[in-house]
């Protein structure tokens, strides 16, 4: 599977998750679905950091899309605009630039580095982030044992995420762990790649959110 294969697949599981929690709550089977979507677009996070050629553009963009999502995201599971909980890019980002302090100064300093890891965890609880804690401990569970095609770090990313998964979240979240095996089969290649994309991938995250508040108006 290359990067676009993983895309549409993390998008679509994501799509099915959120008609499930909003039109289907007793239908588990589009939730227990949905689990797929999270891990998948962490590792494509941590692919992307170890190949952008601007860390801080990537980081810009994805706290620039959870500022334009936070408002659908708001309207689709609250039906008005709150800061009891803010959407997925927000975790992404936060994870992403603990990430990128804690690999530029984990060989210097650090402390510096373990406090990038401890303060994303905090302030994702603290902002009531989609995942909180849980969703920077994947983040980094792909950091640490970046997969590509070597199976004992899936192992060990299968070993991580399921600790944490257990640790700070339900039974259904270990479904979780199934991702790793649509992740094995990456091949490393980006598949079609262009700037629109690219940014329909980032914008169909909004546009669905917003296209599932109106059917619920509907």
């Amino acid at each position: 599977m290359n990067t676009m294969h993983l895309k549409l697949l993390a998008l679509t599981t994501m799509i099915l998750d959120h008609v499930g929690a909003i039109f289907f709550p007793g239908a588990p089977y589009l939730r227990t679905l949905g689990r797929l979507a999270f891990p998948i677009y962490c590792f494509l996070l941590i692919e992307g950091y170890l190949h952008t050629r601007d860390v801080k553009k990537y980081i810009g963009r994805l706290f620039l899309f959870a500022l334009l999502s936070e408002l659908p995201f708001d309207l689709a599971f609250f039906g008005t605009f709150t800061l009891y909980h803010q959407n997925i890019f927000f975790t992404l980002a936060l994870g992403l630039l603990a990430v990128s302090i804690f690999d530029a100064y984990k060989d210097r300093l650090m402390l510096l580095s373990a406090s990038a890891l401890f303060g994303a965890l905090f302030f994702a609880e603290l902002l009531r982030m989609d995942y909180g804690s849980l969703g920077i401990l994947y983040i980094f569970s792909f950091y640490l044992f970046r997969l590509h095609r070597q199976p004992e770090k899936t192992l060990y990313t299968g070993g991580l995420l399921t600790l944490s998964t257990y640790l700070y979240s339900s039974t259904r979240q270990l479904f979780a762990v199934a991702a790793l095996l649509p992740l094995f089969l990456y091949n490393g290649e980006k598949g079609p790649n262009s700037p629109l994309l690219k940014y329909g991938f980032y914008a169909a995250y909004p546009l669905h959110l917003l296209l599932l508040y109106l059917l619920q108006i509907l």
